[in-house]
C-alpha cells in the first residue's frame, strides 16, 4: 500500500472539533493520543460487538475514550484507568463536551496492573490498552481473563513508528511489542488481525477460555 492510499486511510472518518480539541490538550501535556484512524477503528468494533462494557488503560485526555463511547450501546459504561489525575481531569472534560453523563464513564486513578485484577472475570466486551509498553504482555494476560468469549482486546501502537516490521530495531518497546504481536498471533484462544492505521492496532477476539 503506497503513502498517499495509507493517508487516504487514515483520514477517511476525520476528527470533529471536540476530538481535535482533546488531541491538543493530549499533546500539550504529554500524553499521545490515539491517531484518527486507529480511532475509528475503535468506534467500529465497539460497535459491530454491540459494546455495553469496556475497559480502557491508558486514559490519557480522552480521545480514545471518545471514540469508543461513540461506538458503545447507549447504555454502555467505559471503565478507564491512567495513573495520571491530570489526564483524567481533562478526559471528563472532553467527555462532557461530548455530552456524555457521568454515569457512562467510570475513571480509576492507578497503575494498570494495580487496579485490572479488581476488575470481574468475563464481564467484559473491549479493552482497549495504551499505556505502559513494558507491560503489554501483562495487559494482554489481563485482558483475556476480563473479556467474554466473542469479546475483542487492542493495542495501540502496534507498529511503534515503523520499528516492529524491522529486525535491525531492537530497542525494549520496539522488542516487548513485536514479542506481543507473537504472543496474539500464536494463542489459539485468539483471533488476530493487524491494523496498519495510525501507529498500527492489534486487535483479536476471545475465542475461548
Amino acid at each position: 500500500m503506497n503513502t498517499a492510499s495509507l493517508a487516504f486511510a487514515e483520514e477517511f472518518v476525520p476528527e470533529d472539533e471536540l476530538l481535535r480539541a482533546a488531541r491538543q490538550r493530549g499533546t500539550e501535556v504529554g500524553a499521545p493520543p490515539i491517531l484518527p484512524g486507529a480511532g475509528a477503528a475503535l468506534s467500529f468494533l465497539a460497535s459491530a460487538n454491540n459494546a455495553r462494557a469496556v475497559v480502557e488503560i491508558g486514559t490519557g485526555c480522552g480521545v480514545s475514550g471518545l471514540w469508543l463511547l461513540r461506538g458503545m450501546r447507549q447504555d454502555g459504561t467505559l471503565t478507564s484507568v491512567d495513573a495520571e489525575p491530570e489526564h483524567q481531569r481533562l478526559a471528563r472534560q472532553t467527555f462532557a463536551e461530548a455530552g456524555f453523563s457521568g454515569s457512562r464513564i467510570r475513571l480509576i486513578v492507578g497503575r494498570a496492573l494495580d487496579v485490572l485484577p479488581r476488575l470481574a472475570d468475563g464481564g467484559y466486551d473491549l479493552v482497549f490498552c495504551d499505556a505502559a509498553k513494558q507491560e503489554y504482555g501483562d495487559y494482554l494476560a489481563e485482558a483475556i481473563r476480563l473479556l467474554r468469549i466473542g469479546g475483542i482486546v487492542a493495542f495501540d501502537n502496534a507498529l511503534w513508528h515503523d520499528k516492529v516490521a524491522d529486525p535491525t530495531q531492537r530497542d525494549p518497546d520496539t522488542v516487548v511489542i513485536r514479542e506481543l504481536g507473537k504472543l496474539v498471533r500464536g494463542d489459539e484462544r485468539l483471533r488476530p488481525l493487524m491494523l496498519p492505521l495510525g501507529d498500527g492496532l492489534l486487535a483479536a477476539v476471545k475465542l475461548s477460555s
